[in-house]
């Protein structure tokens, strides 16, 4: 089940379960759009791409919280433009 983070990693901008600018990649790092566009759709993690982040139920949300924990592990440029260079050129299927 995912966490739904309530952050965005890098910029630490607020993502909470409704927000429709939240961001992850299959290991659920979790950015806003505006950084998504940044990386250029790479994950500066774990080189994947980023899909939107679905939207809890409200009624779910009740039974299975959304995570409070804010995960900020900003990724300096030099990674960033390191991840672009090695899989920017390449489908996200076959990264």
């Amino acid at each position: 089940m995912l966490e739904i983070r309530p952050n965005c990693e890098q910029c630490g901008r607020k993502l909470p379960n409704t927000s429709t600018e939240a961001m992850i990649c299959s290991f659920e790092c979790t950015y806003c759009a505006d950084c998504v566009t940044l990386f250029e759709n790479v994950c500066p993690s774990c080189g994947g791409n980023f899909q939107p982040r679905p939207i809890r139920p409200k009624k779910m949300v009740e039974r299975y919280p959304v995570s409070a924990e804010k995960v900020l592990i900003k990724k300096e440029s030099s990674l960033i433009n390191e991840m672009k260079k090695k899989y920017l050129t390449l489908k996200p299927e076959e990264r």
